[in-house]
Parts: C-alpha cells; structure tokens; sequence
C-alpha cells in the first residue's frame, strides 16, 4: 500500500526534523551565553569604530557613537548627508537596523552616505534618566555634524522608542537634525480603535505603573527588559505558542541561519534604570503626557512637539499591532488645528502608511518595504525642497524592478478616517493615569520602603536569570548534558538527511494540525482581547470610579477656566 511508505518517509523526515530542529535551539543557547560574557553585545552585520562611549559623559549613559565602516571594496562620501539610526531600546538589545546588508544601515552605505549607528550596553548606568540618555544623543549629532562640515545636517533614522527618543530631543534642539525619519513609533498613546490595539489597555488592566515600580525594586532599582519581550510575545499567542517554532520545523533546512540570526536580537533582553521605565510607564503609555506638554525638562523647559523643525517622515503600517496608525498619527491632529497651521508653523510631515506589514518589519528593512527605505534615503534632497504641509508618501512599482516615490497632499479629514477614541474613551483612560498615579503613591509610601531592604544585587542577578525568557533559552544549551549531544546528532542527519517529498499526505496532515492549532489560538486570544477591552471600559467609565478620582471635578474646573478673561 502506497500510504504505508509515505508513512516511513514521513516517520524519517520527520525524525530528522527534530533533530536538526533541537540542534539549533543548541545553538540558540551557546549564542547566549556568548552574548553574556561579551562586554557590548549586539547584532551589526558590518564593522564598526567607536567614537564616542557615553559612559565618559556628564551625566554618564550606556550608549555609544559607533561610525559604521564601508564593506570592502565600496567607499561613503564624507560631503554626503550623514545618517544616524538609532535601535529601541524596548528590552532587546541594540543592531537590529543593520543586522543584515538591506538593512537601515546597509541602504544608506550603499548609496555612499556616512553612516553612525547608536549602541548601548545590556544594562545602564545607576540612576541614568530618559532626559540624560537624549541629551547625550544629541551630543552625538552635535559631534557628527562638526565632523562633516560640507554635508547637510545627518538624517536621524528612529525605531519604535528611538524614535520618540530622537523626537524630543529635537524638539528641545531644534536645530541638530535635517531629516527625522521615524518608523513605527508611537506617540499618542491612548489612541486606537475598538476591537484591536489591546496594548492600550495594559497599564489599566495593572491598575498602573505600581507594578513597574515593584519589579524595579525585585530588580535592585534596575527593570529587566524580559518583562517587556513577554508583553510583545503575549500579543500573538499563536507566534509565540506554535508558528515561531514550528515554521523554523517545518523548513529546518533553509531557515537555521534565519532563525539564529533573529533569536540572537529576540533572546537577549537588556536592562532599564527605575527612573528610565517609571518615566516612560508614567509620562507616555499611562499618562499621554507628551502631545499634552507635560513633560519638562530638568531645568523647566517644556517638550513641545511643535518645536521641531527637521521635517518628519513616519513609517506605520495598518497591520502593526504595537503602533497601530492612530498612535504614530494622531498627535498631528492633537498638536495642531488643520492644515492651514501646519503650514503657517512651516512644518513638512510625511506619512507613510502599509496596508499590513507587522510591527518589526517597518524597520528592520524586510522584503516587503526595503524599496520604500531605499527610495526615501535617496529622496531627502526633495523632501527638503517640499513646501509645509502634510503629505502621504505613494509608491508605484515600476517595469524596472524600481519604484516611483510620490508625496501626495493630504488633509486632516484623511487621518481622522483611521478612526480613534470618542470623548468617553479618552475619559476612561485619563481615569487610568489618575488611578495609576494613587497607587503608585501608595505603593511608593507603604509597601517600597518594606520590599528594597530585603534585595541586594546578588538576589536581583538571581531573580533575572531564573526569569522564564531566558531559562527557556539558556537550558537548551551545550551547558545542559542532555543537549549538548543533539550537536554530534545533527552532524549525522545532515549527512543521510532523506527530506519527505512535498506531496505526501501525512505533511499534509501536519500542515492541516498546524492550521487548526493557530486557528485555536488566534480565536483564544480574539477572546482575550474583547474580554480586556470589555473590561477596561466598564471599570473605568463607571461614573462612581471617575468621580472618585477627582475626574469630573477636574473638568468642571477646566470649563470654568474658558470663561476667565
């Protein structure tokens, strides 16, 4: 009977799988423990020199200069605009904008550009802040733009929380950067839409940021960024429970290097200060402090957005779950009356909108949008030369494999059809950050001063290397006896590997297992989804709550200040 060497066919190749497949998850771990005895960790594909290290700074920061050299045989122009990308720093560790040659960095080396690229070490310096970390950033600029005297003023490329990052330090100094590139970062962070974005609801859910505040005290005043890859991973169950793997399975022998590559990005969570998180939990993603002006810096000045007079290019896609379209674009509308005062305050904006690429791929340069960077990098001389206003970047392909790149004038009304919070919903979350603020007081008050004496450094280097994330990785590693021989195994599979043909119906039948495993979990987590939102709304719309809080007092205030002269 046919099917019965199908069967052994299948029973081999899927034999084999498993061991190439433990294999690279071998290889996974010892990648990691490299990674933990390396000083300064991080995934560049290209060479580079250091120029500057934070670290011999007032005040001192974990982050680095580093000039990014041409590969063999090709040259940068050092009259030609410079570019600076800068990595989140979002609990992974830095290089995923040049981790391969289409890469941020690998685009712009290849049009003969200077480039620099941003680093920072695995944990910060003591007590370092938000406002310390862009400050020496923008001594960087300042730096690159005094060793390049002919060129125009560096485009600053920004990922994620870089780009929010760069975004205020160039709105305190305006004058540093020629072109802002930002790809994937928010910036209205209450924004959203009902039935997607549950990131949104998190700070609520937690009843606010007493929960960060406690994990940085665990942590010895330090907050693991494994709780941050968590958070990301929760978002796709499916991912994280079953496709991840099971893709890298199912095709073990094209996409080890793949795989190695990213799971060296992915599996190396860094650290942040305890006034680095608290102010990003308390004055972004619960507070919505930055479009309202309410950040200010150490010595009283205000961060307003406005100020910045680089124009802006924003990369979103309709398909992130993390910035979704409304958070990257809706301070616009918050900042600004209509079109006409963007142009009366002589602001460029440029929009550049995906119909589905997720989160990482905006920046991390993949297939399906390393035209578009390509095309912007070679097109700031005419967004330079672009008049103020808001326009939509379209791309057209092109019989010669190229694309066209066109700035379409676009008008409020356009970003209002993305869709966004009503009135009460605005009102739930600013319930939330009152909230968030009284239990962090209570916490700050009543509980911290019982939970900081009990740790000391040793405990914290103990709770973070038992935290799951980097268990998980770390005992799948030549340290582990029962793992250390799948690297012998593997070596023999290679040799006699007898892949199943495409057409046997038992891979098949695992194909089809595939598809209804993911389906379980995609409709679990639809589910999760609409019971947080759910919840959220019922808790913190309740009249009572908002009342409580003080929420209603507060804008019966603000209505009474309309009517004093």
């Amino acid at each position: 009977m046919p099917w019965l060497g199908q069967a052994f066919d299948y029973m081999i190749d899927a034999w084999q799988r498993g061991i190439l497949m433990g294999d690279l998850l071998r290889q996974r771990g010892n990648n990691q423990l490299r990674t933990l005895v390396n000083p300064a960790p991080n995934v560049l594909n290209f060479d580079y020199t250091l120029m500057i290290d934070g670290r011999d700074l007032k005040p001192a920061v974990n982050y680095m200069l580093l000039r990014i050299e041409p590969p063999a045989g090709s040259h940068t122009d050092p009259a030609k605009r410079p570019f600076v990308v800068f990595d989140p720093r979002a609990g992974h560790g830095p290089g995923i904008g040049g981790m391969k040659k289409d890469s941020e960095v690998g685009m712009a080396l290849a049009q003969g550009h200077p480039v620099y690229f941003v680093s920072f070490l695995p944990a910060p310096v003591a007590c370092q802040t938000v406002e310390d970390v862009w400050r020496a950033e923008a001594y960087f600029v300042e730096q690159i733009i005094s060793w390049h005297p002919q060129a125009k003023k560096p485009c600053l490329i920004g990922n994620c929380q870089a780009g929010w990052q760069i975004a205020m330090m160039s709105a305190s100094q305006p004058h540093l950067s020629g072109v802002l590139i930002l790809a994937g970062t928010p910036f209205s962070y209450w924004a959203g839409v009902h039935g997607k974005y549950p990131m949104r609801y998190m700070g609520g859910m937690t009843m606010g940021s007493w929960v960060v505040a406690l994990a940085c005290d665990l942590g010895g005043g330090m907050f693991d960024g494994a709780y941050l890859v968590d958070n990301f991973e929760k978002n796709d169950p499916a991912n994280t429970y079953w496709s991840k793997h099971y893709n890298v399975y199912s095709q073990v022998d094209t996409a080890s290097t793949r795989f190695l590559a990213f799971e060296r990005w992915w599996s190396n969570p860094t650290l942040l200060s305890r006034q680095e998180i608290l102010f990003i939990v308390d004055e972004l993603f619960v507070g919505n402090h930055l479009t309202k002006g309410k950040i200010y810096t150490s010595d009283g000045a205000r961060i307003d957005l406005r100020h910045i007079k680089a124009p802006l290019v924003l990369f979103c896609s309709r398909g992130d779950e993390i910035t979704p379209p409304q958070q990257a674009l809706g301070w616009i509308l918050d900042l600004y009356k209509d079109e006409k005062d963007l142009i009366a305050q002589g602001k460029t904006i440029i929009y550049a909108m995906h119909p589905s690429i997720g989160h990482l791929g905006l920046f991390v340069a993949s297939a399906a949008i390393n035209k578009e960077h390509r095309k912007f990098i070679s097109s700031l001389d005419m967004i330079d030369g672009l008049g103020a206003g808001l326009y939509e970047a379209v791309f057209e392909d092109h019989a010669s494999d190229d694309i066209i790149l066109r700035f379409e004038p676009r008008r409020f009304d356009d970003l209002r059809t993305l869709g966004g919070n009503s009135a009460d919903d605005d009102r739930c979350f600013e319930a939330a950050a009152l909230l968030s603020e009284n239990m962090k007081g209570l916490y700050d008050g009543f509980v911290s001063p019982f939970v900081r004496p009990f740790i000391n450094k040793p405990m914290a280097d103990i709770m973070r290397a038992l935290h799951p994330r980097r268990l998980q990785v770390l005992s799948l590693s030549d340290n582990n006896p029962m793992v250390a021989p799948f690297g012998i195994w593997a070596a023999f599979v290679r040799q006699t590997r007898r892949p199943v043909p495409v057409d046997n119906i038992f891979l098949a039948m695992q194909q089809l297992m595939s598809e209804h495993i993911v389906y379980f979990w995609d409709d679990v987590n639809e589910k999760k989804n609409a019971l947080v939102e759910n919840l959220f709304f019922a808790f913190y719309g309740n009249p009572l709550l908002q009342a409580v809080l003080g929420l209603q007092a507060r804008e019966a205030d603000m209505k009474r200040e309309d009517f004093i002269p």
